[in-house]
């Protein structure tokens, strides 16, 4: 008998993508699923349809709850999983039918406690003519070098959706409630459990565009959950693998600059000084040895030394050219 793996969906407001991510599941070549819809109260007719799915499969779990955002409906996806392997799929997106059997025929073949797959790009208004690509062919790695590849977000990304993990390993590691970029809160935590890591080239997550997603419609101080993810995660790595502090905190000093040139573009004057008092507080903790700017990349390394000669001109022409948007 093959592992039951449980899949989470996190739904809110998401009727006219809601099937088609469904479906996606219910038809996996893996059959030995449990897929836990969490309607995170959706005002839309998700619910019904959440319902209507559960009536006919009976692998389908259906919690209904008060609105308490991402984070909150899949912590209490978590609570209802009962399967040895977590996926936590966003509902707007949809998998190939191989998404599953193929992270789940990896991690037995690799002895890894997650495992990634390619991305694919989604858009509104383009219906077909995605391809999936690359092979299942895997790099593995161990729990260091997996951290280092995904502080880098080189191999891994920090995104929770094209995973499979086990589910011991992400059961005690609760999402972040009330924050935006909860991926950011969670996923290094995850990686610093895992003994083994595994990434397949093949794209098998389709990942949505919508075209309300733009930065400047919804950029906020509320974007900053970034900032105190990372001054987390600096603080993690410093404490349990302190050779990749530098790693992680050149990371962490590029998001200073995307918010605080983010602030300038986007935000009213009268939010600016407030935002600007915040991005650097921040700043302050991951102040960059001019060594560490020399690790750099070269293409971005000029900014990150003009930088330290003017922080705020050197944001202000990088908002002026729209670098990073």
């Amino acid at each position: 008998m093959s592992d039951k793996i449980s899949v989470i969906l996190p739904i809110y407001n998401v009727e006219k993508y809601l099937s088609r991510c469904v479906e996606s599941l219910i038809n996996q070549t893996y059959r030995n699923l449990e897929i836990l819809l969490v309607d995170d109260g959706s005002p839309d007719r998700c619910p019904q349809i959440c319902d209507e799915y559960a009536s006919s499969d009976n692998r389908i779990k259906v919690i209904h709850k008060k609105n308490g955002g991402l984070s909150d409906a899949r912590n209490a996806g978590m609570t209802e999983a009962t399967g040895k392997y977590i996926s936590f799929i966003d509902s707007d997106d949809y998998v190939s039918p191989d998404f599953i059997q193929s992270l789940y025929d990896t991690i037995v073949r690799e002895e890894s406690d997650i495992a990634e797959c390619g991305v694919v790009k989604v858009y509104d208004d383009k219906e077909d003519g995605y391809e999936i690509s690359g092979d299942e062919s895997a790099v593995t790695y161990n729990t260091h070098d997996a951290l280092h590849q995904l502080l880098l977000e080189g191999e891994f990304k920090q995104h929770v959706w094209n995973k499979l993990y086990r589910a011991d390993l992400v059961l005690d590691v609760p999402y972040a409630v009330g924050k935006l970029n909860e991926d950011e809160f969670w996923t290094y935590q995850v990686f610093g459990k895992a003994r083994k890591v595994s990434k397949i080239s093949k794209t098998m997550y389709f990942y949505l565009q919508r075209s309300t997603s733009i930065i400047g419609s919804t950029f906020s101080i509320r974007r900053f959950d970034a900032l105190e993810a990372k001054c987390n995660r600096q603080e993690y790595i410093e404490t349990n693998y302190p050779d990749l502090k530098s790693v992680a905190r050149i990371d962490f000093y590029g998001t200073c600059m995307f918010c605080y040139q983010s602030s300038l573009k986007f935000l009213p004057k009268e939010q600016r000084k407030s935002a600007i008092r915040i991005i650097n507080g921040y700043r302050k903790k991951c102040n960059l040895t001019f060594r560490e700017i020399m690790r750099v990349q070269k293409g971005t390394r000029k900014y990150y030394l003009f930088s330290k000669f003017s922080f705020y001109l050197c944001c202000k022409l990088k908002a002026i050219l729209n670098l990073g948007f």
